[in-house]
Parts: structure tokens; C-alpha cells; sequence
């Protein structure tokens, strides 16, 4: 392999991450920049490939890149489907208003709103989490300094939803598709996710003192859709089952529950010739997957020429615990799924204890700054006064709940390994 070729990689991949920093400066979309210099870096990696040898190694590392993006990828389609079908029926607006009274104290629902956030976004995508919470934060017209308090808690708590069920948060559902942890293991993250919300809420609930008026809204719903809620929610239950009781992949459950939701739209007559039920998965956010298929193929670049060892270097120098809160803190300023694919990819040594750190730390650390999560960024472009200098005033908050909640994690895994010895 020629000399230059390892540097100019590397600059593609700066490149790639540079773009995904500057987006709203280059305006050019992300997804567009990353699979660009992504498919473009193992292009290069055939064309000077010197030896047979070298080419068929080149090969088969394309091969297994596209097959872990391949899994990634359907199962995210087959979820962010179902969703995509029930937030256009109301469904999830429905049970929002179900649940919150007409007239609630300040303090109170900014709880539930944590609480909420967080218990949605460990079963649908961060992205839809996001939207609706702050669909219902707009819906209260509270002033800019209260509206600022309440998108806070909605950040955080999306990002901490998800780092419990591999339905939440792609780097949990990497880090678990690797192998690292089991399903067992991420629900008990769930504790000390959920503790660090609710830190963070009282914390930024003590100057709220008024009373919060909500304009309850109500969808008609037919009975094929909470049908499909509930083969929702059991798709979600026989993945966690199967996997734990026969070893099945999440996305073999996933895209056997989305072929039951199809069978039954048609059945019931929802699936008709002027909106057909495949539709919805054109509705998916699909510049969000094409952004996790550039990433994807970046870092396997990087991995076929060992440009990921340096990870290595830092969990030689310090503690393991230390390097995944360090990471946590990385993932606000770096995107936490190339920093979680790259440590995959340079295959850490670490025990169960401690992957559950790190599933923690990537998914949560991401919330110390508004640009840190895609929760965030989605939150700052709906709330006008939500920008990168005002939500930086909570930070000491933010930090201390993180602090909190990746001790809990840590705490809570150490239990877990004592009790199974």
C-alpha cells in the first residue's frame, strides 16, 4: 500500500467530520458530505490495493462494513416505520393529552416531561422523541427563560431514553450488535439514566412557580391503528425475548413485526391505492440514515489502515473508566456514533461493567452541548430562543447530572458483576 495512502485518508475522514461540525456554515447537508468521503475513501483503498492479497483483504473488510450497515440500517427502517405510522395517526399525541391534566403546576410537569422524554425515546428514535416534546413545550407559549429550562430537560432526557433499549439510541444498538452487552445488561441503565433526569429537573425546576394551562387536543383513532400499537410494543417485548431466550437478531423480530403491521393495514382496509401503507416508510428520516452510512464507512476505512489504535494508546494510559467519561465528554463535541463505531472498530478490551460505562457515557455525553446530539440540534432548529450560547448556561447542570447518572452506571455494573461471581 503506498505511503501517501494512510494520510490521505485520514484527511478525508477530518474532512468528512469537519463537515458534519461546519454544516450550518457550508450549508451543505451532512449525510451528503460523509458518504461522499466515505465511498470515495474505499474506492481509493481498491485502486491502490498493490497485491492480490492486499485486494481480497480489502475486499473482505468491505464486505463485513456493509454487512454490519446492512443489519443497522433495517432494523432502524423497520422501527422509525412504526412510529412514522402512529405519530401521523395521533396516536402518540393522544396518549400525551391523556395523561396530563388540564391545568398542572410548572415544577410538576417539567418532571413529566423529563419522565415522558425519556420513557419515548428509549422506544422510538432520538429524532421523534424530540419533535414531539417539543411539540408540547411550544404548545404551553411559556416565556423564552422557561421554554430554555424545559428544552433542556427534553435534551437530556432523550439522550438518556435511549442508552437503556437498542430501540433508542444507535450506539446502543451498535455497541449491543457487537457483542458487548446484553439486553439484560442495558435495562439495568435505566435506573441511574432515569435518577440523572430527574437530578437534572429539580435542579432546573426550583425558580418555576406558576401554574401551566394545556390545550387538550384529541385524534380519532380507528381500531386497526391501536392495533398496530400493540404489535408495536410486542415486536419491541419479543426482541428483547428472543434475543435473551433463543439468540435472534433484533432486526429478524423487527422486520417480522413490520411485515405483521403491513398484513394487517391490508387486512382492515388501511392499505389502499390513495395512501398505501408502504408509504410510511418513505416518511422515515432518511438523511439521517444516509448519515450513519457515510460514518460507517469512513471508520471501517480508517480501520483497514489501523488509523484507530490511537484509541488504544488512551485506555493504556488511564483508567478504563476514566477514558469512557472522557469519551462521553468527546461525544458532546464529536458525533457519538463515529466515536462509538471507531472504538468498536479498534476493538477496546474492556469487561461487561465497563462497556455499560461507555454505552452510557456516548449516549448521554452528547447532551452537554446543544450540537452534541442529534436531539439537540433538532430542539435548537424548533426553539428559536434555543441556541448554543443559551443552552451553555445550564452546563454546570448538565455536567453534574451526567456525573451522577455514569457513576449510577458504574455503581449499578459493579453489583452486577459481583452478584454473577
Amino acid at each position: 500500500m503506498p505511503e501517501f495512502l494512510p494520510y490521505l485518508l485520514i484527511a478525508l475522514a477530518i474532512s468528512g467530520l469537519l463537515a458534519v461540525i461546519f454544516e450550518e456554515v457550508i450549508h451543505i447537508n451532512k449525510a451528503q458530505s460523509v458518504l461522499f468521503f466515505g465511498a470515495f475513501s474505499w474506492i481509493l483503498l481498491f485502486m491502490f490495493s498493490p497485491d492480490t492479497a492486499i485486494h481480497e483483504q480489502v475486499r473482505a473488510g468491505l464486505e463485513h462494513n456493509i454487512s454490519e450497515i446492512a443489519s443497522l440500517w433495517l432494523f432502524l427502517v423497520a422501527a422509525m416505520t412504526f412510529v412514522a405510522y402512529l405519530n401521523k395517526k395521533g396516536l402518540i399525541e393522544n396518549i400525551i393529552y391523556r395523561l396530563l391534566p388540564a391545568q398542572i403546576s410548572e415544577r410538576k410537569l417539567l418532571f413529566l416531561t423529563g419522565i415522558f422524554s425519556f420513557v419515548f425515546s428509549s422506544l422510538a428514535d432520538n429524532i421523534t422523541a424530540t419533535l414531539v416534546s417539543v411539540a408540547l413545550i411550544l404548545s404551553l407559549r411559556l416565556p423564552a427563560a422557561k421554554t430554555l429550562r424545559f428544552a433542556t430537560v427534553v435534551v437530556f432526557a432523550v439522550n438518556s431514553g435511549g442508552v437503556a433499549m437498542i430501540t433508542g439510541d444507535v450506539t446502543t444498538l451498535m455497541i449491543f450488535l457487537a457483542g458487548k452487552v446484553s439486553i439484560t445488561n442495558l435495562l439495568l441503565l435505566s435506573l441511574p439514566a432515569l435518577l440523572a433526569v430527574l437530578l437534572l429537573a429539580f435542579m432546573l425546576a426550583r425558580p418555576l412557580r406558576e401554574t401551566a394551562i394545556i390545550e387538550h387536543k384529541h385524534n380519532d383513532l380507528q381500531r386497526v391503528d391501536v392495533m398496530i400499537a400493540c404489535v408495536f410494543m410486542t415486536t419491541i417485548l419479543a426482541t428483547m425475548a428472543g434475543n435473551v431466550l433463543f439468540d435472534i437478531p433484533p432486526v429478524l423480530t423487527f422486520l417480522s413485526g413490520l411485515s405483521v403491521m403491513f398484513l394487517l393495514a391490508r387486512a382492515y382496509g388501511e392499505d389502499t391505492e390513495h395512501d398505501p401503507i408502504m408509504d410510511y416508510i418513505r416518511q422515515i428520516e432518511f438523511d439521517t440514515l444516509m448519515f450513519f452510512l457515510g460514518i460507517l464507512l469512513i471508520v471501517g476505512a480508517m480501520k483497514e489502515i489501523h488509523a484507530l489504535d490511537g484509541f488504544l494508546d488512551l485506555y493504556a494510559v488511564v483508567p478504563v473508566w476514566v477514558a469512557n467519561f472522557l469519551m462521553g465528554l468527546l461525544s458532546a463535541i464529536i458525533d457519538n456514533v463515529p466515536l462509538t463505531a471507531a472504538l468498536l472498530k479498534a476493538d477496546v478490551q474492556m469487561n461487561t461493567a465497563e462497556w455499560m460505562g461507555l454505552t452510557y457515557a456516548v449516549g448521554v455525553g452528547g447532551s452537554l452541548l446543544i450540537i452534541g446530539s442529534a436531539a439537540g440540534i433538532v430542539a435548537m432548529s424548533k426553539i428559536n430562543e434555543l441556541t448554543f450560547g443559551s443552552y451553555l448556561r445550564y452546563l454546570l447542570a448538565l455536567l453534574l447530572a451526567y456525573l451522577v447518572g455514569y457513576a449510577g452506571v458504574l455503581g449499578m455494573a459493579k453489583i452486577l458483576l459481583e452478584t454473577a461471581a
